[in-house]
């Protein structure tokens, strides 16, 4: 991963304030109250509002972010709310996250770079276990003409960081699909996703 990569997010979460906001996201807050809470892990969770939440309803919360002041707004967000949080900075295959140690994995809005963003996905899924589940919501190839009508509604603006139905397929063919959508969705969360995108909405279960 880049030192531009590194710099455009921690350019991000320096600013004052919570970039997203710090309630949850709706698709992931409804998807966990369907669980039985277990051990669940948060793919670049930024600056912690998905996490908390989790925390809150009882589940063993692990996360990751290559941005440190991610990093310390997330574990600040979480003293807030009296919960814990292990969170980790770092390039996903320098973590030591085992094989199927998560009932959960959940990718909200976690645009990898395009390079490296199928290999993250084959990486997650093979910490997931048996009937354990990933949940994925991110901005669909759609979204660009979306973007380009409001800059509000934020997301990357290249082609191939954004997703498609198929490459989900691909990309977790090991997993059942419990629900696969791409759908346009009012965005309210903080001052970075504000407006109408498009997503692709991914639930499933592994095999």
């Amino acid at each position: 991963m880049t030192n531009t990569w590194l710099q455009k997010w921690n350019e991000r979460y320096k600013q004052d304030g919570y970039a997203y906001g710090i309630y949850p996201n709706e698709f992931l807050k409804n998807q966990l109250k369907k669980l039985k809470p277990g051990k669940i892990l948060f793919a670049a969770e930024g600056e912690g509002r998905n996490a908390v939440f989790a925390a809150k309803e009882g589940w063993a919360v692990s996360a990751f972010d290559i941005s440190p002041y991610a990093q310390k707004k997330a574990l600040q967000l979480a003293l807030d709310n009296n919960v814990s949080i292990d969170y980790k900075t770092g390039e996903l295959p320098d973590l030591d996250y085992t094989k199927g140690e998560f009932d959960a994995i959940a990718l909200i809005y976690a645009h990898f770079p395009s390079s490296i963003k199928s290999q993250y996905h084959k990486l997650l899924a093979q910490l997931v276990r048996s009937n354990g589940v990933i949940i994925f919501e991110a901005f669909s190839k759609k979204h660009l003409k979306y973007q380009q009508l409001n800059k509000s509604v934020g997301g990357p603006s290249d082609l191939e960081s954004l997703f498609s139905m198929e490459e989900i397929q691909s990309d977790f063919d090991d997993f059942e699909i419990i629900e696969l959508t791409e759908k346009e969705i009012d965005l309210k969360e903080g001052a970075g996703h504000n407006g109408i995108g498009s997503v692709v909405r991914f639930v499933g279960r592994k095999k």
